[in-house]
């Protein structure tokens, strides 16, 4: 019987597991075998917890996704500007752990899989709506409503063309740095094109 508390410990553990399988083997050849022998734990106990293999895999997107929400929230202040909400979304799409080796692989993967993967296309389509939902929020305070989607577009495909560029480039620290100050100044462009 396992014990009170660790269920929450365990699932961290799996997810974890999850990131550092996929980093290592793809998706594909992630097998339950392959995470639980990284995590340590049995391979029964993935079924336990997540139902199977694709339970575990939504559940490690929803665990990336959470915490690149959670990036921007801590962030956000009751007097944070619009323009200051803007640099904060893209600061928090160049956070860290979205530049971790194992966390962009697992982007790359999960991206990949989503084209035939209802759940996980599920998912990335939450991730898009909300990155364009949070982008047009702030655009809206500083033009139009029309301007301020195309805006929140634009914008959102920046963010993802640049991340996916320095992603696929293996790019450092000062690389990442490099797109994510790119990013800003295309919405200080944006700002100075569209606004009021």
């Amino acid at each position: 019987m396992p014990k009170v508390g660790m269920e929450p410990i365990r699932r961290q553990q799996l997810i974890d597991a999850t990131i550092s399988s996929v980093a290592a083997l793809g998706l594909q050849a992630t097998t339950i075998n392959s995470i639980s022998k990284k995590a340590g734990l049995s391979s029964g106990i993935i079924s336990h917890y997540f139902g199977g293999k694709q339970g575990l895999i939504e559940a490690t997107v929803r665990y990336l996704l959470t915490n690149l929400k959670h990036e921007l929230i801590k962030q956000v202040t009751p007097t944070t500007t619009p323009e200051q909400r803007l640099m904060l979304i893209i600061e928090a799409n160049f956070a860290r752990l979205q530049q971790r080796s194992d966390t962009t692989k697992t982007w790359l993967s999960f991206w990949a899989q989503s084209m035939h993967d209802v759940q996980l296309h599920r998912l990335q389509n939450v991730n898009s709506r909300r990155l364009l939902s949070n982008l047009v929020s702030s655009f809206k305070q500083l033009m139009g409503d029309d301007e301020a989607k195309l805006a929140a577009q634009l914008c959102a495909a920046m963010i993802d063309g640049l991340w996916l560029r320095a992603v696929l480039s293996k790019s450092d620290q000062d690389q990442f740095a490099h797109c994510e100050q790119l990013a800003k100044n295309f919405v200080c462009s944006l700002i100075k094109q569209y606004g009021a």
